[in-house]
């Protein structure tokens, strides 16, 4: 056995973790930051990595469904040169594109997070990466969103963990009652403005500047960035904000049934009922693992709760008050998002006639636009199209008419990209298929993920976009060297199609939009609809216009 294996053996049978407050065991690079010493790697291109920096106090026993607690500043110097664990999840659906194909480490103890700064760094622009997983999976140690590379464009790079699933977002009368605030769930979300708050503190010793944060963020990374818009205890946290692939959906109330959802603390309830595990000292004995995966089995899906304190309203009436962050804002989606997240998709008619008998009893007066916007000509592409506007391309647009509307600039992009192992699977544009591009880390993704080729023209549009997000962070404006101007949203309605190159157009897909948003506002007001997933030949009968729908 070597002398650093049983160092190894030693530490994790000590702290269970990479860490270890008092000791150095290389000579890495040392900063100095109030939470305390760390040491972290130095990586090739003059950046330095910290990871498994912990920003609050472990979730565990009493602490399981409370707000985080800051991390108590150590002494010594603590070794950051290895990932935390992931937050507790259900195993990973086997055969997904998105699975690391191997079992991820998770601890309820898991709020940590990662910096990559140039070594050179002051005053940087800061860029606080939240991932994605549907708020069930998914963690900051994922390959794909190593930091390093997008720091190297001299920017200081931040990946968090959050709490998930039934740890992360349960609500309950009990839990309610034990709050100074009367309120429950969201703990996930209240993470993330801890993690903020740590930046806020912490991150000028790596040589970042507090005063220019970028929140960012894909699928439930994005609904987070929406969430934390609208959160007023994240407000002057950040300075920008981008949402790939976000989708604003039905929010459930704490404690009323809206839009067709039951209450968030019923919810709990039923959950409780539905494992058999009754009362708080019940639930916080149970081990996290179990209970997480009872509670995906039951059917529990954690989502934010509008509990007046965190989250004021439904994101769709804070956004439609104009009460959300005033901030720049980059926004997109891609254009086969459901290509590969089919399970949204209610089952294939049987033929053209059947589909357009169900649009037209669903969508009433609207069904003709309907028909025009999404033919049973190709009835496979017409419900994926429905999907993904209804989820994705709505919202896209939503978030930078909202900010526009605030005299924020705001950029919208379409993310319309193929290549040849990504096409032949079915699989042009998914769902997070720009993330590698974002990130430069087509060299890291998952084992099942279509491989790009490593050809001239995939190198240019990789560095096009991971230009453009990192100016963005760095100004308010993406800018690429050698790339066309991408202009704000503004009047024209200016977007930026990521293709085989970047290509600047102007009001992407005509009356998508108005039609979406037209089913959207029927539905709020007839008050007890969610708009999210029953679209299309899914779609419930839709209500007659109401005041104040186009």
């Amino acid at each position: 056995m070597t002398r650093s294996t049983f160092r190894s053996l030693v530490v994790s049978a000590v702290l269970g973790c990479a860490a270890l407050p008092g000791a150095a065991w290389s000579q890495g690079p040392v900063v100095h930051a109030p939470v305390g010493a760390l040491q972290g790697e130095a990586l090739d291109g003059g950046i330095h990595a910290f990871l498994g920096i912990p920003y609050a106090e472990p979730p565990v026993k009493q602490l399981r469904w409370r707000a985080p607690v800051p991390a108590k500043p150590w002494k010594g110097t603590r070794e950051a040169t290895a990932f935390g664990p992931a937050c507790v999840q259900p195993p990973s659906r086997p055969g997904s594109i998105y699975s690391l194909g191997e079992a991820l480490q998770t601890s309820e103890d898991c709020l940590s997070l990662n910096v990559w700064a140039p070594a050179d760094a002051k005053d940087a622009p800061v860029f606080v990466w939240i991932h994605g997983g549907s708020l069930v999976a998914g963690s900051s140690r994922e390959p794909m969103y190593d930091g390093a590379r997008l720091a190297a464009q001299g920017i200081v790079v931040v990946s968090i963990n959050y709490r998930l699933g039934v740890l992360g977002y349960l609500a309950h009368p009990d839990l309610s009652a034990e709050s100074s605030d009367g309120v429950s769930g969201n703990y996930g979300l209240l993470d993330q403005i801890e993690a903020l708050r740590w930046v806020q503190r912490n991150i000028a010793a790596f040589g970042g500047d507090p005063g220019n944060v970028t929140i960012a963020g894909e699928s439930a990374g994005a609904l987070s960035v929406m969430y934390l818009l609208a959160a007023p205890p994240a407000r002057g946290l950040f300075h920008k904000a981008i949402a790939q692939s976000a989708y604003m959906i039905t929010t459930p109330a704490l404690r009323e049934a809206v839009h067709g959802m039951p209450s968030a603390e019923e919810s709990g309830l039923e959950l409780s009922r539905k494992i058999g595990v009754r009362g708080l000292p019940r639930l916080r004995a149970m081990d996290p693992q179990e209970l997480t995966v009872k509670a995906a089995m039951s059917g529990f899906l954690p989502f934010g709760n509008v509990d007046g304190k965190v989250l004021p309203a439904q994101l769709v009436e804070v956004f439609d008050r104009g009460e959300q962050a005033p901030v720049p804002l980059l926004a997109g989606f891609n254009d086969g998002e459901i290509r590969s997240l089919r399970f949204l998709l209610p089952p294939k008619p049987a033929d053209a006639a059947t589909y357009e008998a169900a649009i037209r009893a669903a969508y009433g007066d609207l069904a003709e636009a309907m028909l025009e916007r999404y033919p049973a000509t190709d009835l496979d592409e017409a419900m994926l199209a429905t999907t993904r506007d209804a989820m994705y391309g709505w919202t896209a647009e939503r978030l930078v008419r909202k900010q526009t509307g605030l005299g924020q600039p705001s950029y919208l992009y379409y993310f319309n990209h193929g290549y040849p192992a990504a096409d032949e699977a079915g699989l042009h544009a998914f769902h997070a298929a720009e993330l590698p591009y974002v990130f430069a880390n087509h060299d890291r993704t998952t084992p099942l993920w279509p491989k790009a080729p490593d050809m001239a023209g995939e190198q240019a549009l990789t560095a096009a976009m991971s230009g453009y997000w990192a100016s963005f962070a760095r100004s308010g404006q993406p800018v690429a060297a050698g790339q066309p101007a991408w202009q704000p949203y503004g009047q024209v309605r200016a977007y930026m199609a990521f293709e085989d190159a970047p290509v600047p157009g102007e009001h992407l897909m005509p009356g998508m939009y108005e039609l979406v948003e037209q089913v959207v506002c029927r539905r709020r007001a007839q008050g007890g609809l969610p708009w999210h997933w029953n679209v299309g030949i899914a779609a419930p009968p839709l209500p007659a216009g109401a005041p104040g729908c186009p």
